[in-house]
C-alpha cells in the first residue's frame, strides 16, 4: 500500500480513483464498512482504492481544547486500513491553512489532482470543511457535475447501539476490554515506540520497557497481563500503567512500562503493540521498593498462570 501526503503524488496513469474520506479513529466497524465500499468499487471499475485521512485530529486546529485520545496510533491505524485491502492512504498535513478550505474547495482540489473520481464514500452523518460546510448533500451536488457517484454509508449498530469512536472511549476508559474490541472488529491494543525511563525497573530486577503513549487513550491505570507484539516476534507481558505512588517524584506523570516475560534485548525506539489479557490489581502505593519488588513477582507469576 502506497502512503502519499499530496492528491497529485498519487498518479493513477488512467485509472479511475475511488475514494473513502474520514478521519478513521481506530477503525472501527463503521469505518470498515466505508472502507471496504471503496475497494469493492475500485475492484469493480478497475479502479484505486484511495483512502484521504489526516495526520491528527481535526480538533487539535480548529478545536484544541476539545481534542480527544486516539484509539489507535498512526501506525496502527495505517495497518487496519492496508488490511482491508486499501491500494493507497492519503494523509493530508491538517494545519491552520488546510482548515480555512470549505468543503467545495477539499472536493474541487481533490478532483483537480486525481484526475477522474469514480466514487466517493463516507459517512452518512459526516461533515468537513470550514464551518463544516461539506456534507452528503454538497458531495451529491458536485458528484453530478464531475461526473462521480456517493455513497452516504449508514452507521453500524451493536447491541442496538451506534457503533463510534466515542463509544470505543467510553468502553476502554471504563476497562470494558470485550466491548472496545467487538466495536473494533479486532482486540484492543494501544502501541507506541519503546523509549528510555529511569531504569527503575532494572534496579528491582524486573527490566520494563516504557511506552511512549503521547496522545492516545490509556485505559485505567492499574496493573494488567498482556500480549506484546514488536516486529515479528511476540510474547506474553506484565503492563503497568499509571503514576507509580511508591517512587517520590515532585512531577508525577502517567507511565505505561511493560515487563516482557522471558525476553532479554534491546527495544528503544522499536514500536509494541500490547493487547489487553486481564487487569491483576489496581495501581497501589507501597511502603518500600522492596515490598513493590515482592509485589512484581506475584504480579509476574499471576500473569504467567493465565498463558
Amino acid at each position: 500500500m502506497k502512503i502519499i501526503h499530496h492528491a497529485a503524488e498519487l498518479d493513477p496513469r488512467g485509472h479511475k480513483v475511488c475514494l473513502a474520506i474520514g478521519v478513521f479513529d481506530g477503525v472501527h466497524l463503521g469505518h470498515q464498512q466505508i472502507i471496504r465500499q471503496t475497494v469493492a468499487d475500485a475492484r469493480q471499475h478497475g479502479g484505486l482504492a484511495l483512502v484521504v485521512t489526516f495526520d491528527r485530529h481535526p480538533n487539535a486546529v480548529v478545536a484544541p481544547d476539545r481534542v480527544p485520545p486516539q484509539i489507535f496510533s498512526r501506525p496502527q491505524k495505517v495497518r487496519a486500513i492496508q488490511a482491508l485491502g486499501t491500494d493507497a492512504v492519503l494523509e493530508i498535513h491538517f494545519d491552520q491553512e488546510f482548515s480555512q478550505q470549505t468543503g467545495e474547495q477539499f472536493i474541487r482540489g481533490l478532483a483537480r489532482d486525481l484526475g477522474l473520481i469514480h466514487s466517493v464514500c463516507v459517512g452518512a452523518d459526516f461533515v468537513f470543511g470550514r464551518k463544516r460546510s461539506g456534507d452528503v448533500a454538497l458531495l451529491q451536488k458536485l458528484g453530478e457535475e464531475l461526473k462521480f457517484t456517493v455513497h452516504g454509508m449508514a452507521q453500524v449498530s451493536l447491541d442496538g447501539l451506534v457503533v463510534s469512536s466515542t463509544r470505543i472511549r467510553e468502553a476502554v476508559r471504563a476497562g470494558n476490554f470485550d466491548a472496545a474490541s467487538q466495536m473494533l472488529g479486532r482486540a484492543y491494543a494501544i502501541a507506541g515506540p519503546v523509549i528510555h525511563g529511569d531504569r527503575l525497573g532494572h534496579q528491582l530486577g524486573f527490566p520494563t520497557a516504557n511506552l511512549d503513549t503521547t496522545g492516545l487513550l490509556l485505559p485505567p491505570n492499574g496493573v494488567y497481563a498482556a500480549r506484546v507484539g514488536f516486529g515479528a516476534k511476540a510474547c506474553h507481558a506484565v503492563l503497568n500503567i499509571g503514576l507509580r505512588p511508591t517512587v517520590k517524584s515532585p512531577t508525577p506523570a502517567p507511565r505505561v512500562e511493560i515487563h516482557l516475560l522471558g525476553f532479554s534485548g534491546d527495544l528503544y525506539g522499536q514500536e509494541l503493540e500490547v493487547a489487553f489479557v486481564a487487569k491483576l490489581r489496581d495501581e497501589q502505593k507501597f511502603g518500600s521498593l522492596d515490598e513493590l519488588k515482592a509485589q512484581i513477582a506475584r504480579d509476574i507469576a499471576e500473569a504467567k498462570r493465565m498463558v
